[in-house]
């Protein structure tokens, strides 16, 4: 039995145990749909059945941090659970600017699986892709593992090693991989004009982030490729995950003239509008937007504006699902809740963080070569001209766009 299939049994197997157990006692005394507490009476039930009854002595801490982790992670993919200690650190290094291995990371059925590799990155040179589950961190299961440390445990000092088991589609065991961290370098804002035929010509604008003073940049590209004759514009976000969500909403408004960009708001978090100014637009011009499975965050709300406003089509796969305010909630014993308390929105009021965004054209990226036993950790092959499938058939639709 091979460990991909392991872990699939092992899964729905605990997702089974736990169902029935809830059914069982729910059945009993079902609490009202709106009585939290009756709900706690069932939890609290099922964990005596659990501490009692099970085959053997469990470990109740564990028990307990999984059903914690598993109740976040049916709530809220992005929230984290983290213990006191898990907290102290998180406060410590958060934000420090280490080095690191450029990994967009997201949880399935309790697991971490990659969304995307940073191109360039350690990860993506070790052949790391979208869809890849990390089966443990420096020999740590990243079972029920928070997210938001997990984050931290891929960061360290530059040059430091990193060790992975990772379970890909592209091989049936669990591939055991080093990677060295590294600063991660973010090319500047590029800009160039493709091709000069008159009315077709084409600026394509590239980012790999959304830093403070991007958008700038950004602004300062398409004006210079207008001067040079550009009559249409590609925009590629793809594989954009850094950047203040405020940069996003200042991306649309480069492109955007009037109306909604979008909104935030939460139970308890009051709706607040962004508008496009009319003073910080820059073109009118056509617009083509490229995103994939690592557009997220700032980038989406811009490509979900764009897109929602019908001022620009998009083109490739859909974003990552990640646009909200997170806050962290310290409980009595010193560990932090950190929760989503407000989600974006689109101008048509679809929650970007619940779906991501969806292009106009879907187009999936040309695939990494797959691994074999002489070389477990390929390098992902670098794109020649013509061989980026995304970019081409953005080309097609912002010269003929889908109606």
């Amino acid at each position: 039995m091979n460990r991909r299939f392991q872990f699939a049994v092992v899964a729905s197997s605990t997702i089974l145990v736990v169902l029935l157990l809830f059914g069982a006692v729910r059945g009993r005394s079902a609490p009202p749909a709106d009585d939290p507490y009756g709900h706690l009476r069932v939890y609290t039930e099922v964990l005596s059945h659990i501490s009692l009854d099970y085959v053997e002595e469990p470990d109740m801490k564990a028990v307990t941090g999984g059903a914690i982790n598993g109740m976040l992670e049916s709530l809220d993919p992005f929230a984290s659970f983290l213990n006191a200690e898990q907290y102290k650190q998180y406060q410590k290094e958060k934000g420090t600017g280490k080095a690191d291995v450029g990994l967009t990371l997201a949880r399935r059925l309790g697991y971490l699986a990659i969304e995307d590799a940073l191109p360039g990155s350690p990860a993506a040179k070790a052949g790391l892709a979208t869809g890849d589950v990390i089966e443990t961190i420096n020999n740590v299961s990243t079972r029920d593992m928070p997210l938001a440390f997990a984050e931290l445990l891929l960061q360290g000092a530059p040059g430091s090693t990193l060790e992975m088991s990772v379970l890909t589609p592209r091989q049936a065991d669990a591939q055991k991989m080093s990677l060295v961290r590294a600063p991660l370098v973010y090319p500047a804002v590029t800009g160039q004009l493709v091709t000069d035929k008159g009315p077709e010509a084409i600026g394509v604008v590239t980012t790999a982030t959304l830093q403070p003073g991007r958008v700038r940049d950004i602004s300062q590209r398409i004006s210079d490729l207008e001067k040079q004759g550009a009559k249409r514009f590609i925009l590629d976000l793809r594989s954009v995950t850094i950047g203040p969500t405020e940069e996003g909403i200042a991306l649309a408004n480069l492109f955007m003239d009037k109306g909604l960009i979008g909104y935030t708001q939460g139970q308890k978090y009051s709706r607040q509008d962004f508008q496009a100014s009319a003073s910080k637009a820059v073109t009118k011009l056509p617009l083509v937007v490229l995103t994939n499975r690592g557009t997220a965050g700032a980038a989406e709300i811009a490509a979900a504006a764009l897109l929602d406003s019908k001022r620009a089509q998009l083109v490739g796969d859909r974003t990552y699902g990640d646009a909200a305010i997170r806050k962290a909630v310290t409980l009595d014993d010193g560990s932090a809740v950190i929760l989503s308390v407000a989600k974006y929105y689109s101008p048509s009021g679809k929650a970007i963080q619940d779906n991501g965004v969806t292009p106009t054209v879907v187009q999936l990226e040309a695939e990494i070569t797959p691994v074999d036993d002489d070389n477990p950790n390929p390098v992902a092959p670098t794109p020649k001209p013509g061989d980026d499938p995304i970019l081409k058939r953005g080309y097609d639709v912002i010269i003929t766009p889908v109606k």
